[in-house]
């Protein structure tokens, strides 16, 4: 394994009040994956929230029409950079 880390960034929207919520999101896939992944909360505006990894998009607000679960997110980020990896009750 590299030292470099994949980037995850989340971008969220300042006019709606979503720091929180981006925030908690870093903080459960840090929980995860605490030395595999950097995390970036991206400051924006209009409604965006979105989830990506090193420049691909996992999770978009706007597509999905909800917010992400951690729980998606961390399948998401385990299958890229480790798919044998057991999460737990992340996998059930």
């Amino acid at each position: 394994m590299s030292d470099a880390r994949p980037t995850v960034r989340i971008h969220y929207c300042t006019q709606c009040r979503w720091l929180a919520r981006a925030a908690w999101i870093a903080q459960e896939l840090l929980t995860t994956f605490p030395t595999q992944i950097d995390v970036l909360l991206a400051p924006g505006t209009g409604g965006v929230f979105e989830v990506s990894m090193s420049g691909e998009l996992l999770f978009s607000r706007k597509d999905a029409g909800r917010f992400p679960e951690p729980k998606e997110l961390k399948q998401a980020i385990r299958d890229r950079i480790d798919p044998d990896r057991d999460l737990g009750h992340s996998d059930r």
